[in-house]
């Protein structure tokens, strides 16, 4: 008998889960496991929780759909607030588990767990990891191998688009006998048992989503074939107010409830059935760039953390409290990154615009440690993704792969983007 454990980590779907679909494919019994890591509810190294409310509502909201997503695939998910060496162990042993699936990751924490976890796992069961977060996966890039990832991101994706293809993506698992489904007492935790206080959605918030692969594919067909809003994405992505400016995908592909193939495909499909143009492009081009700065990591490994960046750039930096605290409340000199930094505070989202000007105003005016900003955003961000948001950052700071080393002028960036004052008066407390 091949009973197998799906340990789902940032893959929270059924739909086009490599991990999954092969767990399913090769086994006799199936169960899953995920766990809400308790490190990932204590204070980080600059002092913010690493999982804020906003996120860690979003993941509960998330794990509830998993877990009827593979009810309907008779496949039992354990839940757990251990750590995942403390109690997949036990699941091991107690089901007969010969084989643990899961998928790759790569940065530092996440590949500590692994280890503490594979300490734990008996010798005689198989590990079956692979990647499965990327738009072009690993195998099919036109490089050797991770050290040949370009510096500069036009060099990266002009080199993809000639020569890699992206996948195809995998259907949803066939249903298990339901003897698979057995019962299990794990139950799905609350806000507090998370160490937070439950919230009210703000009704000014430009992210008025639930988390939950059943909620991101909602998302794509909303987007893109209700209301044909990728059509005009490229000249409404810099937008600031309201749901549909941006396609707010980054959420879901954050925690993995849907994959960038997924959406990928869905965009191809509506340029052959409705319109291609620039903006149907540009949507393509952002997940380009999603790949791009997990393959930074890849390539560098910790120096994404490091101050220095991956550059080893050696700046002035400072870390004063009170600049710091200004920067947080919304009480800097400039409206305009005062603004976005209420709505991040207030809703766990700010726009790709607000982002890069206060990551350019802090680090770049300020001259301040960037790496609390980053550890702030981590925080506070719905769609915080450890490759784009300390890849971003760097970016902003002058230590990772801008060429430029730009300085934002946030007063031009402002009357440019919110000449009417709309965001600015929306958010002026």
């Amino acid at each position: 008998m091949k009973n197998s454990l799906v340990w789902f980590r940032n893959d929270l779907r059924i739909t086009d889960n490599s991990v999954l679909f092969d767990a399913c494919a090769d086994s006799d019994k199936v169960f899953a496991a995920y766990c809400f890591d308790p490190r990932q509810y204590t204070t980080g190294d600059f002092g913010f929780v690493k999982t804020g409310k906003f996120r860690a509502k979003f993941l509960i909201q998330t794990v509830t759909d998993l877990r009827y997503q593979l009810s309907r695939l008779n496949i039992p998910l354990f839940i757990s607030l251990k750590r995942p060496e403390d109690y997949i162990p036990g699941l091991i042993e107690k089901h007969n588990i010969t084989q643990i699936y899961f998928q790759e990751e790569w940065t530092r924490d996440e590949k500590y767990v692994e280890n503490q976890l594979r300490l734990k796992i008996p010798e005689e069961v198989e590990i079956l990891n692979q990647y499965d977060q990327f738009l072009f996966h690993p195998e099919d890039i036109p490089f050797d191998d991770f050290s040949q990832i370009p510096k500069v991101f036009t060099a990266f994706r002009k080199k993809l688009e000639k020569y890699a293809e992206v996948r195809k993506t995998l259907s949803i698992p066939e249903p298990l006998p339901r003897e698979n489904h057995i019962e299990n007492s794990s139950e799905l935790p609350s806000l507090a048992d998370l160490g937070h206080t439950p919230f009210s959605l703000d009704e000014r918030t430009a992210f008025p989503f639930e988390g939950g692969e059943t909620a991101g594919l909602k998302r794509i067909d909303e987007y893109i074939w209700e209301s044909e809003n990728i059509a005009k994405y490229k000249e409404t992505r810099n937008g600031l107010v309201g749901k549909d400016y941006s396609s707010k995908f980054s959420a879901w592909l954050a925690n993995g409830s849907l994959s960038a193939r997924t959406i990928y495909w869905e965009v191809r499909k509506f340029e052959k059935e409705r319109i291609k143009n620039s903006s149907t492009y540009w949507m393509i081009f952002e997940l380009i760039w999603r790949d791009f700065f997990k393959y930074i990591s890849l390539k560098h490994g910790d120096s994404i953390f490091h101050l220095g960046g991956i550059l080893n750039k050696d700046y002035s930096w400072r870390s004063d409290r009170e600049t710091l605290r200004s920067w947080i409340k919304g009480r800097t000199k400039y409206d305009f990154v005062n603004s976005n930094m209420r709505e991040l505070a207030a809703t766990g989202w700010m726009s790709n615009r607000g982002r890069q000007n206060v990551a350019s105003f802090l680090a770049k005016e300020m001259e301040q440690d960037w790496r609390i900003g980053a550890s702030y955003f981590e925080s506070m961000l719905i769609d915080y993704d450890v490759h784009s948001n300390w890849g971003n950052w760097m970016y902003n700071a002058g230590v990772g792969n801008d060429p430029r080393d730009r300085r934002f002028n946030i007063e031009r960036q402002a009357e440019m983007y919110d000449g009417d004052h709309e965001f600015r008066n929306l958010w002026k407390t």
